[in-house]
């Protein structure tokens, strides 16, 4: 059975739970068991489906347990019948489609320091990677400290799929992808020019304080920073995604703390969509070639 496995920033909360939620060939879903993933597994909850978990080290044990040859053997003399021979090739199709996604969701704090992030998110390819056909990571480039994880693991032997927009880019970080691209988000902060904008999808919007106590002084969660003068619209990014009922209030109280207009802005799925089928036709190409 084809393994897909996905590495994700929990700014991904949303987008996560609306790929999964819509996949209905997922064999299994195995969550890798720690606090980030607690809020995407309530959101799938919610959508009626729940994954299961386990420590990292035990995910192969999972992996390894389905059917034995038993059903095969005693179905194989219906073999000569052509009806059931017709419904067995049926089902290898079917089967062929689905696929087992392992999700590791990693800590929204990583950001603070990209060496860190860096190191985190190669220490877990390499683990992951022994039982994957292939690892979706779930980020942007975030700086560029993820810019090169092609180039770090060519010979990893495990393909790494990264989220694109429909140009072809890897996307710069969590807001492009909500824009749906690097270009719409370009575009975005155009028509914001002299107006300078925080952009806040609905995790941004209900994470920044937490954030900003678990960045330990960095300046991009620094009250300081965002009570600078030239910060005046909170550009509320509408996915279209409504999992979080408190998004318009959450804006709502940043502006109204950070003296900010409250902007509108439409956002896409698309770059989490697209990517996610992707790579997911691509491990299923992957396994039925073994």
């Amino acid at each position: 059975m084809p393994v897909l496995s996905i590495i994700a920033c929990g700014m991904f909360e949303d987008e996560l739970a609306y790929v999964l939620s819509r996949d209905h060939e997922l064999k299994q879903l195995i969550f890798v068991d720690n606090r980030e993933c607690m809020g995407l597994i309530h959101k799938l909850k919610s959508a009626n489906y729940v994954p299961r978990k386990a420590p990292l080290d035990r995910i192969p044990f999972f992996l390894n347990s389905g059917q034995g040859s038993g059903f095969r053997i005693l179905t194989k003399p219906l073999m000569l019948f052509p009806f059931f021979r017709k419904l067995h090739e049926d089902m290898k199709f079917r089967v062929g489609q689905k696929v087992t996604v392992v999700v590791n969701v990693l800590k929204l704090a990583l950001h603070v320091d990209l060496e860190l992030l860096k190191s985190e998110v190669h220490r877990n390819i390499r683990e992951m990677a022994a039982f994957s056909d292939g690892i979706l990571i779930f980020y942007g480039s975030c700086g560029h400290a993820l810019g090169k994880l092609e180039e770090d693991f060519a010979d990893l032997g495990c393909p790494l799929y990264f989220l694109k927009d429909c140009s072809g880019e890897t996307v710069e970080d969590c807001i492009s992808v909500a824009f749906g691209g690097n270009d719409a988000y370009a575009e975005a902060m155009l028509s914001c020019r002299g107006t300078g904008a925080i952009y806040l999808t609905p995790m941004w919007a209900s994470s920044w304080n937490q954030m900003e106590k678990e960045g330990k002084g960095s300046v991009d969660f620094d009250s300081k920073y965002l009570k600078d003068p030239k910060y005046c619209v909170a550009a509320k990014l509408d996915t279209g995604l409504a999992y979080d009922p408190d998004f318009h209030k959450n804006v709502r109280e940043f502006a109204c703390r950070f003296n900010m207009e409250v902007r509108g802005m439409k956002g896409s799925v698309e770059v989490a969509k697209q990517s996610y089928e992707h790579a997911r036709k691509a491990v299923i190409g992957i396994h039925s070639c073994k």
